[in-house]
């Protein structure tokens, strides 16, 4: 992969970093989860594949994120929808297939509900959720972390995938409160995959479980792999995401 991104100019927004290769068939887009960028390993193969069969694949970096401009505490959910969504309508002219892990699997039901209500269901040909997060502001904060969000503003907690603390903001957490999905249907009627490791400490399996009974598609499959963790990041099963989005590609 070419180390060098272009970037989309916005007036009034963040600069955005991208990655895009031409090609046949839908766009595949690639959502990464909260404070992750292109870069990671599974937006990576997916590209270098994408590239390699001659399909259409748009990376990016949300605002605040990776290479993109912007400060990563002033973005909130529909923020990044929004550079989403921009980075489609430049980049993507035809169907899309949308492939988020963890947050940006809630992003990615977000931003086909968007692209399916402006535009008609036929503009989003599938959705690939790795470890999809929707709804995590509500069921990933103990109540007493949700207290502390919303009394001084923001919570920082060490993780174990970075040297740099997870922080989220109040309007983060605000946003996300009022753009949870698992309530009530989802109106999507596209094919939908869900890959989700059973050994996942961060998303409970139980949440793609959830997702696929509130989709309003008939044609939705939950995969749940042995002994995968939260990124779903090795060998065995980045080769099953690559082969689920080419069979949904080929749909």
């Amino acid at each position: 992969m070419d180390t060098a991104p272009d970037y989309l100019e916005r007036p009034g927004r963040p600069r955005l970093a991208y990655r895009h290769v031409a090609g046949t068939g839908p766009t595949i887009v690639f959502l990464p989860g909260y404070m992750s960028d292109m870069a990671g390993g599974k937006a990576t193969a997916l590209f270098d594949w994408a590239a390699a069969e001659g399909r259409a694949c748009l990376l990016l970096d949300y605002a605040g994120c990776g290479l993109s401009d912007g400060l990563f505490a002033e973005q909130n959910l529909l923020d990044w929808r929004g550079d989403v969504l921009d980075l489609i309508d430049a980049r993507a002219a035809g169907p899309v297939i949308i492939v988020g892990s963890s947050m940006g699997g809630w992003l990615m039901l977000l931003t086909a509900l968007a692209l399916v209500q402006r535009d008609g269901p036929g503009r989003v040909a599938g959705l690939v959720g790795i470890a999809a997060a929707p709804d995590f502001t509500d069921w990933g904060f103990s109540d007493a972390e949700k207290a502390i969000i919303l009394a001084e503003g923001e919570l920082r907690e060490e993780t174990s995938y970075s040297d740099q603390p997870y922080v989220t903001t109040r309007g983060f957490f605000q946003s996300g409160e009022a753009n949870r999905l698992l309530t009530s249907e989802i109106p999507l009627s596209c094919p939908v995959r869900l890959l989700h490791g059973q050994e996942d400490g961060d998303v409970p399996p139980e949440i793609s479980l959830r997702l696929s009974a509130a989709l309003a598609s008939e044609d939705v499959q939950v995969a749940l792999v042995k002994g995968g963790d939260h990124r779903l990041s090795r060998e065995t099963d980045i080769a099953l995401l690559i082969d689920t989005v080419a069979r949904i590609a080929t749909h």
